[in-house]
């Protein structure tokens, strides 16, 4: 079983370039990433390199919830992005195999989601594809078929989570690229 989704979302703004972390835990970003987008409880979080709000306390310059705690105590609640187009933080590490951040990518905006996802290089070190081609319906809707199982998706990112994590097809066979 799997704990609730849970939203966080930007109090303040979190300037572009934030470094976030170290992420405690066993990192499987995406494990439970769903096309659907899961209604769940809230969490607000701060950045003090803009003006405090309400009641909160500047702390070294990190970033820290409604309660003042720490990044590593709701970092691991960060959804992942199902698109580049929702994304607003990237999981990256200094070295292969190293400790994973996550890092804004641009200004986030108050009351934004936070949302993640792999960078290219961290995402090749895990195996997890870089790229997925859509395909359109009969709708004309854009979806992504999984080139193992045939089953479709309507987010890239969904795709790929399936591919690395659930598909039973795919488990011990290298990843087909975008030219397949």
């Amino acid at each position: 079983s799997r704990a609730p989704a849970i939203s966080v979302s930007a109090e303040s703004c979190i300037p572009a370039g934030l470094r976030l972390g170290p992420v405690p835990g066993t990192f499987k970003l995406g494990k439970y990433l769903s096309d659907r987008k899961e209604p769940g409880p809230k969490k607000k979080v701060f950045s003090y390199a803009m003006p405090p709000v309400f009641q909160v306390r500047m702390v070294r310059g990190e970033l820290v919830d409604e309660a003042g705690s720490s990044a590593l105590e709701w970092i691991g609640l960060i959804r992942a992005a199902r698109n580049s187009q929702e994304q607003t933080l990237e999981a990256v590490a200094d070295l292969p195999g190293g400790q994973i951040f996550y890092r804004a990518l641009r200004d986030v905006q108050p009351g934004e989601e936070l949302t993640v996802w792999y960078s290219n290089p961290l995402a090749q070190w895990f195996d997890i594809p870089v790229t997925a081609t859509p395909t359109h319906d009969e709708k004309g809707e854009e979806r992504y078929i999984c080139w193992y199982c045939w089953r479709t998706f309507k987010y890239p990112n969904s795709l790929k989570a399936h591919v690395h994590f659930h598909c039973a097809l795919s488990h011990g066979r290298p990843f087909l690229h975008h030219d397949h």
